[in-house]
C-alpha cells in the first residue's frame, strides 16, 4: 500500500488587507501581491478546522475514517498542549485518531508528506488529515513594509489515504537544513530561549523605517532571497536524480510561492522555463507552508489532474529548511 493525495482544499479568512494601503505599486508589481487574506481573532486551529470542515464536505467524505491527524503550523494555539488534538475534538473524531503538531514554515508541507508516507506505508495509518495553518500576520508589525505585504493568513486540508498500486505516488524525497542562519527569518522572543516573561517587549525602527518589535517576525529578505537561489536550484537536480527523472520528464512545477519576482528568477536559474511552472499569489500572498497545497489546488482546477503524474513539490524558507519531492497528482478526486 502506497500512501497518495487524495483530495485538497484551503480555507482563507474573510477579512482582506490591500497592499495599495500599505506600499508604492512599483513595490507591489514586483512581489506579484495585490491583496491578502488575514486574521482578526482567529487562531492558527480555528482555520484549520474551517478547512478540515470544507474538505469533508467539497469531496463529500466520511470525516471518521480519518485515523490521523497532522497539523503544520508555526503559531500553535498554545504553548501546550498541541493543537492537533484539540482540532480531534472539535470536528467529532474518534479518540483513536493519532495527532501530531509539526512546527515547521515553508518546507513544512513537502516534509508532512513524507511523515504521512511513513505513517502509511509503514501500515500505521490508511487515511491521513494533513493540515496546514499560518496565522503570520498577528506576529508582523503593520508599519513593517517589507515583509507586512508578502504574507497572508490561512489554512489546507489535504487527504491522503492508502492505495494499492505498484508504484508510490509520492516519491525521490530530499530533504536540507542550514541552522547556522536561523535569525535571517524569525521572531526573536517569546520562546525558551528569550521567554515571555522576562523578556520586555522592545520597538525598533530600521534604516528603511520599518517599524517592528522583538515579538514580531524579522526576515532579512536579501539573505532569504540568495539561500534560495543558492540551495533550490540544487534541490531540483537532487529530486530529478532521486527520481530518474530529466526536466523533460516533469508534467509540472509547484514550488513554495514567496514572491513573484523571486519565483521567476527561480524558474530561470534552475533551469525550468520549458516546464509548466505555478507562480501567483496576487490575492493570497506567502501562506507559509500552506502555500504548496494551496497551489495544487489552484493548478488542480485549471488542469486534468489525470496530467499530474509527475509533479516536483518544493518548499523552502524558515529554519532555514528546504525540501523536496516528486508527487502524483492523478488521484486527486
Amino acid at each position: 500500500m502506497f500512501a497518495k493525495i487524495r483530495a485538497v482544499t484551503s480555507y482563507l479568512p474573510p477579512t482582506i488587507e490591500n497592499n495599495s494601503d500599505i506600499v508604492e505599486k512599483r513595490f507591489i508589481k514586483k512581489i506579484g501581491v495585490e491583496s491578502r487574506h488575514v486574521v482578526t481573532d482567529e487562531t492558527a486551529g480555528d482555520l484549520a478546522v474551517s478547512a478540515a470542515e470544507k474538505l469533508f464536505d467539497e469531496y463529500k467524505l466520511d470525516r471518521h475514517a480519518t485515523d490521523f491527524i497532522l497539523l503544520c503550523t508555526q503559531h500553535p494555539d498554545y504553548q501546550m498542549p498541541h493543537t492537533a488534538a484539540q482540532i480531534q475534538s472539535r470536528l467529532g473524531l474518534s479518540k483513536s485518531v493519532g495527532s501530531l503538531d509539526i512546527g515547521l514554515g515553508c518546507s513544512g508541507y513537502v516534509y508532512g508528506l513524507a511523515v504521512a508516507k511513513g505513517l502509511i506505508e509503514s501500515g500505521l495509518a490508511k487515511k491521513i488529515l494533513f493540515l496546514t495553518s499560518s496565522v503570520y500576520t498577528k506576529y508582523i508589525n503593520v508599519k513593517d513594509k517589507s515583509t507586512r505585504p508578502l504574507f497572508g493568513d490561512g489554512a489546507t486540508a489535504t487527504l491522503i489515504e492508502a492505495v494499492d498500486e505498484d508504484n508510490p505516488s509520492l516519491n525521490a524525497f530530499v530533504f536540507g537544513s542550514d541552522g547556522s542562519r536561523y535569525d535571517k527569518l524569525i521572531i526573536p522572543a517569546g520562546g525558551s530561549k528569550n521567554p515571555s516573561r522576562d523578556t520586555p517587549e522592545v520597538f525598533a525602527e530600521d534604516d528603511a523605517h520599518n517599524y517592528r518589535s522583538n515579538y514580531e517576525v524579522f526576515m532579512d529578505g536579501m539573505a532569504i532571497t540568495y539561500f534560495t537561489l543558492r540551495e533550490i536550484p540544487k534541490l531540483v537536480d537532487d529530486v530529478l536524480t532521486a527520481a530518474n527523472l530529466t526536466r523533460a520528464d516533469l508534467d509540472y512545477c509547484i514550488f513554495h510561492q514567496a514572491n513573484k519576482f523571486m519565483m521567476t528568477y527561480l524558474r530561470d536559474k534552475a533551469g525550468l522555463n520549458d516546464v509548466p511552472f505555478h507562480n501567483e499569489i496576487t490575492t493570497t500572498g506567502n501562506i507559509v507552508s500552506g502555500s504548496v497545497p494551496l497551489a495544487i489546488e489552484q493548478v488542480a482546477k485549471t488542469v486534468d489532474v489525470k496530467n499530474l503524474k509527475r509533479v516536483m513539490l518544493a518548499g523552502f524558507g524558515v529554519g532555514l529548511s528546504w525540501a523536496g519531492c516528486i508527487a502524483d497528482l492523478s488521484g486527486i478526486i
